[in-house]
């Protein structure tokens, strides 16, 4: 550092450095730094990435005006939309043109309608002939759009990422992306031109494949058949009405699944083979959700009605056996209560599940336990056992996991045979339900059933300093009473006055250092 006076530091580093520096900004705002000096003139032209939104693009010598009519207002707005999409086209053009033929890494891309489609497929082109390796489109037009064919032939292409609305249209029937490691889709095109199996077939070093929420005509019939691949994320939360007609899953080496979707009418192929991790979100459609709700609530008569119509009792409403059976080898396993009702209403039956270490349960008011017993039997390794939430829809089916329908004497509950050591309970004490002691019996009956536990976790987040002493003091009961002497009971919350009041040698208190 220079004591005698100021020094303009940063300006004394490298170009390249510069240029890196510079390759972390929104490209319109690293060529702000073109008025700096004669230096930094063009230096923003040389930055490896590029990153261009017309959202964020407004012309600065743009003259206010004031509408004085709502007719004005929708004129201005369309006037000043065309010039911001002019200016932005423009800029562009211009930073395309400084970097001439130099090397770029990546191209960010969003635009809204207004751009015009043959320049954006020509900016495409220029950095596709400049060997881009990361491109990342997020194209809103809403006008007829023929998207260049250029990016399924790159041959430098390792990460692609294609966010579309009902435009463009895709052309793949030659695809050929040899280096492609990494693809994301969410596309909403009801084009049938766009061919997702005859994407993924020209992908052959494909490791991590993101399909997000794209349209029910690409994935439909459609399979995912890469034997390089190692990531997997299927997510469709808005498909609540229909199921997928069929859906293929040949994939070997995949060691991450997070799978979000309604029941497919059939599961052609299942093939995980090497999953480790897996979060899944398997769901009914809304009809099959109905009937189970009928099921539940049916008194006696309407269900013999219900059977004298051709329903047998043990039918299966959907059928999701082959997608669970797939899943037999994995190690780390979190289930949705959407699931769980699968689990209970669409699966012949549960697999063994002999490496599964780490299980996580999502609970919800609405949604029984009835297939958690069965599922606890059938994971005989199981170490660390993980509840989002003890609220759930009291069944007599629910079995001996929780108090719906307590064991009958002498009859072991399937937790007295439980391997598992830790055991971790998030948002416990759920609003209106520490009071009536609803949570506080349950961690009752854990302590009293699972001979193997060493430790459990309660995540416990009120701000009101009477429940805490309440919940606290009960809990201090129960560990010196019903708690075996290697367990030891740990209460984590963001509440202060947790921290120094209330320990013993088996119960301890912490405050969070993030939300619960």
């Amino acid at each position: 550092m220079n004591r005698g006076g100021p020094r303009d530091v940063i300006s004394d580093l490298p170009e390249a450095l510069c240029c890196h520096i510079l390759s972390f900004l929104p490209t319109k705002e690293a060529a702000s730094t073109s008025v700096l000096s004669k230096k930094w003139r063009y230096l923003f032209a040389n930055v490896p990435n590029l990153d261009f939104d017309d959202s964020v693009y407004v012309n600065p010598r743009e003259e206010r005006k004031f509408p004085t009519s709502p007719r004005e207002v929708t004129r201005m707005f369309y006037e000043r939309k065309n010039k911001v999409s002019t200016s932005f086209m423009d800029f562009v053009d211009r930073v395309l043109a400084l970097q001439g033929n130099s090397p770029l890494h990546k191209l960010s891309l969003k635009v809204t309608d207004g751009v015009d489609p043959l320049r954006i497929n020509s900016w495409i082109d220029n950095v596709l002939e400049r060997g881009v390796s990361d491109l990342d489109l997020d194209i809103g037009l809403e006008s007829e759009f023929f998207l260049t064919s250029k990016i399924f032939l790159s041959k430098t292409l390792v990460e692609l990422k294609l966010t579309f609305g009902y435009s463009p249209t895709l052309d793949v029937k030659d695809v050929h992306l040899p280096k492609l490691k990494t693809l994301y889709l969410n596309v909403e095109s009801e084009e049938h031109g766009f061919g997702l199996t005859k994407l993924l077939s020209g992908c052959h070093m494909l490791e991590d494949l993101v399909l997000d929420e794209i349209s029910r005509c690409i994935w439909d019939d459609a399979s995912v058949s890469v034997t390089t691949l190692k990531r997997l994320t299927c997510c469709w939360e808005d498909r609540a009405y229909d199921n997928a007609t069929s859906v293929s899953l040949d994939t070997p080496n995949l060691v991450y699944l997070k799978f979000t979707d309604t029941i497919a009418d059939k599961y052609l192929k299942v093939n995980f083979n090497s999953l480790v991790e897996a979060h899944i979100n398997l769901r009914m459609s809304e009809e099959q959700m109905g009937l189970t709700d009928f099921l539940e609530e049916a008194t006696f008569e309407d269900l013999q009605i219900h059977y004298s119509e051709g329903y047998g009792e043990n039918d299966l409403i959907g059928n999701a056996t082959e997608f669970i059976m797939g899943l037999c080898n994995v190690k780390i396993l979190s289930l949705s209560a959407n699931t769980l009702r699968v689990l209970t209403y669409s699966c012949e039956a549960i697999p063994l599940f002999n490496n599964l270490t780490h299980l996580t349960i999502e609970s919800k008011p609405k949604i029984g336990w009835q297939s958690l017993p069965a599922l606890l039997k059938n994971s005989p390794n199981l170490e660390t056992l993980v509840f989002q939430g003890l609220v759930h829809k009291a069944m007599d089916s629910c079995g001996d996991v929780c108090l719906c329908k307590p064991c009958e004497e002498g009859i072991p509950s399937c937790l007295s045979s439980s391997p598992v050591k830790v055991l971790k309970i998030l948002k416990f004490g759920e609003i209106g339900h520490y009071y009536d002691g609803i949570d506080i019996r349950q961690i009752k009956y854990f302590l009293e059933t699972m001979p193997n536990l060493e430790q459990m976790i309660l995540y416990y987040d009120t701000p009101v300093d009477k429940d805490v002493i309440e919940v606290s003091s009960q809990l201090e009961r129960l560990v010196s009473k019903v708690a075996s002497s290697k367990c030891i009971v740990q209460v984590i919350s963001d509440n202060l006055s947790l921290s120094s009041t209330l320990s013993t040698n088996r119960l301890l208190f912490f405050r969070s250092p993030f939300p619960v």
